[in-house]
């Protein structure tokens, strides 16, 4: 595998997928739907998966579809940011955002690496993967599990409550731990079908799934008791159907606690 500055981007054919997985992966959930109320305890909280793909690249679907079943899992949050960069190839990805291949490339200096791709999986914040390498995938997840069981970094306990039109966002105190996280939020659509004109995907129609709309910071979680309060109308806004929160260490980092809200 050849590597390139951090300023150059690769589309991996299919044939080198499954060798390029091979050096890459060295390097649950509450889903809730109005009036639950959902708590993910410290240590307990689903893993979050981030599928960085795009329309213009062929590699990419086999991934999508991946990340579709994942979806569906109890156990995982599961994201999909489409990136920009292969716009010029000949279609441009009419879900993409240029603050995704920023998030994307965030990663890249956090790993270590010099170069972006598609697709690639982000799992826990803390390891990525080919995305249509299913296997590397799972053990990822499984690993990232493992690791939520042992882990030494304060992870809040996060609570999720539906009352009157306002979703109550609660994070517990980790007062014997220093911590310096964001709280993200991540408004998204659960399911887009997208017909593919021109490009390298050119006559398809492709479904991607938790497509990820928007994503703000709410704050910085800093071992304090936290709470949020949010209207569900304004999630909601634009015709979203889902949200997640993420405490995450950093801009990009390992994410510490999670939890979905759906519509």
């Amino acid at each position: 595998m050849k590597t390139l500055p951090l300023n150059i981007v690769v589309c991996l054919p299919r044939a080198l997928l499954r060798r390029v997985a091979v050096v890459l992966t060295s390097l649950a959930l509450l889903s809730i739907a109005a009036p639950q109320v959902a708590l993910a305890d410290p240590g307990k909280s689903p893993v979050v998966v981030e599928l960085y793909t795009s329309q213009g690249c062929n590699s990419c679907p086999p991934a999508d579809l991946l990340l579709g079943k994942l979806a569906a899992r109890e156990d995982i949050i599961a994201l999909t940011f489409n990136v920009d960069y292969w716009d010029y190839l000949g279609w441009k990805d009419t879900l993409a955002q240029a603050a995704h291949t920023e998030r994307q490339r965030h990663y890249a200096v956090s790993f270590r690496s010099r170069n972006v791709y598609t697709p690639q999986m982000v799992i826990g914040g803390r390891q990525h993967a080919v995305g249509s390498d299913a296997a590397a995938v799972a053990a990822a997840i499984e690993a990232e599990q493992r690791h939520q069981g042992s882990r030494e970094d304060a992870a809040p306990g996060l609570r999720i409550e539906h009352k009157d039109g306002r979703i109550l966002v609660t994070l517990g105190a980790a007062p014997n731990k220093r911590a310096d996280a964001t709280v993200w939020l991540v408004r998204y659509d659960q399911r887009r079908d997208v017909p593919i004109q021109r490009g390298e995907n050119a006559g398809n129609k492709l479904s991607y799934f938790n497509v990820a709309r928007d994503m703000r910071s709410l704050g910085q979680w800093r071992g304090q008791a936290m709470q949020l309060d949010l209207s569900r109308a304004e999630l909601s806004e634009g015709g979203r159907d889902g949200c997640a929160i993420i405490v995450q260490k950093g801009p990009v980092g390992p994410i510490l606690a999670a939890a979905r809200i759906i519509f």
